[in-house]
Order: C-alpha cells, then structure tokens, then sequence
C-alpha cells in the first residue's frame, strides 16, 4: 500500500485539469505546481496507454519527477444496484462508467495508487444501513490490492453530507475505510462543525480544497463539474475547515479538486501553478 503521502502534502486532482490533458502534460502541470502526488481517473490511463505508455514508462515518469499515484476516482458501482445500470457511451460526458470496478483496481495496482474515492452516483431506494454493509465489501476487496477507500458525499446524492458519510463508514467499521472532506460539498451539503467534531481524525483519508460564492447555486451539479473556484479566491470558510481537520487530526494529504471552465481553458502547467499557488496562500493564513 503506498502510504509514504501525508498532510504536509499536495495533490493535484484530475479534476482541476481539462479531460482532454495528457498523461505527460498532468505530470509537467503538477510539478509546475509543485504537488507531491497526482489523482487518476481512469480515462486518463486509458489515454495515456494508448499513446504508447507502458505501465512501466507511467511509472518511471512519475518516479522521475517525485510524484505520486494518491487515488483512483471515481469508484461509482459500489452502492446497492449502482453496478446494473447501464449508462449510454453517449451520455457519459465524463467518460467514467466504462471504468468498473476491474479497470480501476488494475490502474491502481499497475501505479502504486494509495487509495480510490468511492461516490454515489445514481441513488437508490437502499438505506444507510444497507449502503455501509456494501461500503465494507468494497473496502475488503480493495484491502486485497492494498488500497484504502475513502468515501466523498456529494449534496445531491443519498449520501449528501458528512454526517451520512460518517454512518456509513463507521458502521461499514473497516481499517481500510474513510471519508473524502472535499471543501465544496462540504459546504453546499450541511456544514456542521460538531459532526466533523465527531469524526476521528484518522478516518479523514482525502481532504479537498476549492472554493465557491457564499450563496448555493440552483443547479448544484452543473456548478460542481464547471463553476469552481480557486482555493481562497471565493467565500467559503476554507480556514474553519482546515481548523476543524487539523482539530480532529486529520493527517490525509490535500488534494486540489477545481473543476472550472475557466482553468480547464488554460495550458496545463499554469494551471497547475496557479493550483498550487493559491493552495499554499490559504494554507499558510491558518498558521
């Protein structure tokens, strides 16, 4: 399990770049920024094996460079069902349900990934208390390719904030197991300090930064996919959170998760840079 990431350290989630960006340009962009480690989805290394990478030459450039594979996202089939449905190619904007449970496991033992970043996708008429057994299933397969699990709530979803997502992985009760804090839904769900109070700091495994306008959007989903911001150049309270974190103890590395139009239009490395930049001035107001 590569577990060698940890909080002083910055990842530069897929997210933040353009789904069209290379394998090679993600790697220039995160040193460019000066991250420690990258997140994959896995049509990014589809992409990137079809331009002729072997797994080997993915390793070796990311070994060069003093990089780091830190999770494979999104993990989507997991919750009761969400494996049957069957999504169109043509309605996969994102490109991610071709990607199973196979596919990306493969990803991670072929890079050395940390972990994978479980969501739920498609709801559902299961309970939590049906979607924490299935949560522990997942994570004893994952344990078997040495990977942790780390689940992200998502407003719109049946796991919708941080409360739900901590009943589901403390009942699932599996050492493998966590939660994804990500900034944006953190505060477009329901921002409660007394429960993130409640969570233990070792199971925060995935922190994410970005940023958003104080008011909610209507359309939460639209937003989320293309409307970011940059860490502190919105309203959030990105200082109470990483407060509340570094209360806990949470040690997880600090992904950079901002999908936005506006960055995915500029060239990688400066994306990358500005990424960076903007994580480490808001890291460095709350010492």
């Amino acid at each position: 399990m590569n577990v060698a990431l940890g909080p002083g350290d910055l990842v530069l989630c897929s997210g933040s770049l353009s789904r069209d960006v290379t394998f090679g340009d993600r790697v220039t962009a995160a040193v460019a920024g000066g991250f420690a480690g990258i997140s994959l989805w896995g049509r990014d290394y589809e992409r990137a094996r079809s331009e002729g990478w072997s797994d080997a030459d993915l390793r070796a450039v990311l070994a060069d460079n003093g990089l780091s594979v830190a999770e494979i996202d999104p993990v989507w089939w997991w919750p009761p069902g969400a494996a049957e449905v069957v999504v169109p190619h043509e309605l996969d904007t994102q490109n991610v349900f071709g990607f199973g449970e196979i596919e990306l496991f493969a990803v991670a033992d072929a890079l050395g990934a940390r972990s994978v970043n479980a969501v739920d996708v498609f709801g559902g008429p299961w309970s939590l208390d049906q979607a924490a057994g299935a949560f522990a299933d997942l994570c004893d397969r994952a344990g078997e390719h040495g990977l942790l699990v780390h689940l992200e709530f998502l407003p719109w979803s049946r796991i919708p904030d941080l409360a739900a997502a901590w009943q589901v992985v403390g009942q699932a009760d599996r050492p493998n197991g966590g939660i994804t804090v990500d900034a944006w839904h953190y505060f477009r769900g329901n921002p409660d300090p007394g429960v993130l109070d409640d969570v233990p700091g070792a199971k925060v495994l995935g922190i994410q930064l970005d940023d958003a306008p104080a008011a909610p959007e209507a359309d939460l989903l639209t937003a989320s996919l293309h409307d970011r911001l940059m860490p502190g150049h919105g309203e959030l309270d990105l200082g109470a959170l990483l407060e509340g974190l570094a209360r806990i103890g949470a040690q997880a590395p600090i992904g950079v998760e901002v999908f936005s139009d506006e960055l995915h239009a500029l060239p990688a490395a400066e994306a990358g840079s500005r990424a960076g930049k903007a994580t480490r001035e808001v890291l460095a107001r709350r010492r």
